[in-house]
């Protein structure tokens, strides 16, 4: 996707704000994202998951790696351990794309 563009339309939460961990995994391989608005891990490294992109672009997740957060592909992701079985489906917003 373009710089500034929105990977989706839709995303799943465990609440309203998006805060809550839906789960928690181990990087399968190491990963570079394309630029700040994804989160880069190491294999083995712990990835918290905040939220899950669906529609256009399901193979993205948002979540967090010590104090970074960004974007990753999910299929790099091992789960071991579920916080929330609870998956709103809310609209995305424009801040959810952009580099901090």
């Amino acid at each position: 996707p373009e710089r500034g563009r929105r990977f989706a339309e839709r995303k799943r939460c465990a609440d309203l704000e998006c805060s809550m961990l839906m789960c928690r995994g181990k990087a399968m391989r190491d990963f570079k994202g394309p630029d700040c608005r994804f989160v880069n891990f190491k294999k083995g490294e712990a990835v918290y998951v905040y939220y899950k992109l669906i529609g256009e672009s399901t193979e993205l997740w948002a979540g967090s790696v010590g104090s970074d957060f960004g974007y990753f592909p999910k299929d790099l992701l091992e789960i071991n351990h579920n916080y929330s079985n609870e998956e709103l489906e809310l609209p995305t917003d424009e801040t959810d794309f952009v580099c901090f």
